[in-house]
């Protein structure tokens, strides 16, 4: 076996990041910028994890995450850092849609990842009784959150479940694929939680979040994306840190990681062997159990405990001619409504540069699969794209042949927030800190989007510099993100 690394002084030392997706490219750069030499490892042959760039009928797209949250700095900062400013774009339409009740109704505004201010809110998507239940909230008792409370529990108690499922599902539904009635308010939505702990009234609670976000005069998109796809920006980080001298390994899956002394690493991937002063581990849960094991034991019980949900993104090209879509981004379907598909995004029609690229040809995205959903993800792509259309019919009409389809799978792909998640993360960061030289970050700790993802990684390479600061804010008050998934 070759030993190729060896270690260096501090400060400049050598750090070896597990995990080529983009917290781990995030980190090896913010490491870069302190001075460290950084070698990445990654298991597969590509690198950006679930952001995935490709191509359908000629055009560029996404077959993973396709948007990133603008509101939080990280990304879009990051984007700029390695040479993507230019490339930056919102999408070109705000507006969204969702199939409920046998129709494509508009989606509410004036609500908080579906919780409303007012009943008002949400008319047009509940039935009369549903609107009138959320009227009852202003006299009900205190509902105690306590340490947590699943999101659709607690909604569910002061407004009726009728606003769980026919909003909140789906929009929770569209960032985590996870179940509204398990999914962490703390972890998932911590502004509602915060405000639902000083406020009697549930409605009171996000009237008054409403009123501090209109007081912070947040302007600017919500959402952005990149022209060619946001599957771009991990290209770009590989390529930045290259350029600053960082080494990047795919093809490397890692079979073995030991501290050797007080202060070292060896990390042993193939016949290639790494030594180095720190280690980042960047790895979805179950493989950074299996890599903890024996350096963190107890961390890697923790992770082991990190349930996933699967799920598909169907995307379908077709010609232009052949197809007349309602205006808007796309829609989201609630569960309760039993069909198969949990949302669309009219590609085309949400990204311009998508529609710029061919304007003959309009692409279509469907997800498909929820967290406890796994038998129709069993089904070969052909049954899954024949599901798609026959529910792409029903909502919007559209009986045309594609022009070109592909199902891409995500097995294992978002990590669930159920409740006392935080606690959880809390424990597996008290674990790490007690190894010297080794961090975590990913989609599992702080949120599933791309800037949290940012976020955890910038958290974990400042650890390695001792600067705590970031690790003790994610852990202390976990943030909401959402990862631009269908629909948005």
């Amino acid at each position: 076996m070759r030993e190729v690394e060896t270690r260096t002084g501090a400060g400049t030392g050598r750090v070896v990041v597990i995990g080529g997706g983009i917290a781990g490219l995030a980190a090896a750069h913010r490491l870069l910028d302190a001075g460290r030499q950084v070698t990445v490892v990654e298991a597969s042959d590509r690198l950006g994890g679930k952001l995935l760039p490709g191509r359908i009928a000629g055009v560029r797209v996404d077959f993973g995450a396709e948007s990133m949250l603008a509101r939080r700095p990280e990304a879009v900062a990051l984007a700029r850092e390695v040479g993507l400013d230019e490339r930056l774009e919102p999408p070109a339409t705000a507006t969204a849609s969702i199939w409920t009740r046998g129709a494509l109704r508009p989606m509410p505004k004036g609500h908080v990842m579906g919780v409303p201010g007012t009943a008002s809110a949400l008319s047009g998507v509940l039935s009369d009784e549903g609107l009138a239940r959320i009227d009852r909230d202003a006299d009900l008792p205190r509902t105690e959150v306590g340490d947590d409370v699943a999101v659709g529990e607690y909604v569910a108690a002061r407004l009726g479940r009728e606003v769980v499922d026919r909003l909140v599902e789906p929009l929770l539904g569209g960032v985590y694929a996870g179940d509204a009635y398990r999914i962490s308010m703390r972890s998932a939505v911590p502004q509602l939680y915060q405000a639902a702990k000083t406020h009697d009234s549930l409605t009171e609670a996000v009237r008054e979040i409403q009123a501090k976000a209109a007081a912070n005069q947040q302007t600017g998109p919500v959402f952005m994306g990149i022209e060619g796809g946001v599957g771009q920006l991990p290209l770009a980080v590989a390529e930045s840190v290259r350029a600053r001298g960082g080494e990047i390994v795919t093809g490397a899956p890692v079979g073995g990681l030991r501290r050797e002394g007080p202060a070292g690493w060896r990390v042993v991937t193939g016949d290639r062997e790494l030594r180095a002063d720190a280690v980042v581990v960047a790895v979805p849960a179950p493989a950074a159990a299996a890599l903890l094991r024996t350096e963190a034991p107890e961390a890697a019980t923790e992770l082991e405990g990190i349930e996933y949900a699967s799920m598909a993104l169907v995307t379908l090209a077709y010609r232009r001619a052949d197809t007349d879509l309602p205006a808007g981004s796309g829609f989201l379907v609630p569960p309760v409504d039993g069909r198969t598909i949990k949302a669309s995004t009219f590609a085309s029609q949400k990204w311009g540069w998508i529609a710029d690229e061919d304007p003959d040809v309009i692409v279509l995205r469907t997800s498909v699969g929820r967290y406890g959903e796994s038998r129709i993800l069993e089904r070969d792509d052909a049954h899954l794209v024949e599901v798609s259309r026959h529910d792409l019919k029903a909502a919007t009409g559209l009986d045309a042949t594609p022009l070109e389809t592909r199902v891409t799978r995500w097995t294992d792909g978002l990590p669930q927030y159920p409740v006392g998640h935080h606690a959880r993360v809390a424990r597996v960061r008290e674990h790490i800190a007690k190894v010297p030289g080794l961090a975590v970050c990913g989609a599992q700790y702080d949120g599933v989007g791309i800037p949290a993802c940012i976020a955890s990684a910038y958290a974990a390479a400042d650890q390695l510099e001792g600067d705590l600061r970031g690790v003790e804010e994610l852990t202390a008050h976990p943030v909401q993100s959402l990862h631009g998934g269908a629909g948005e």
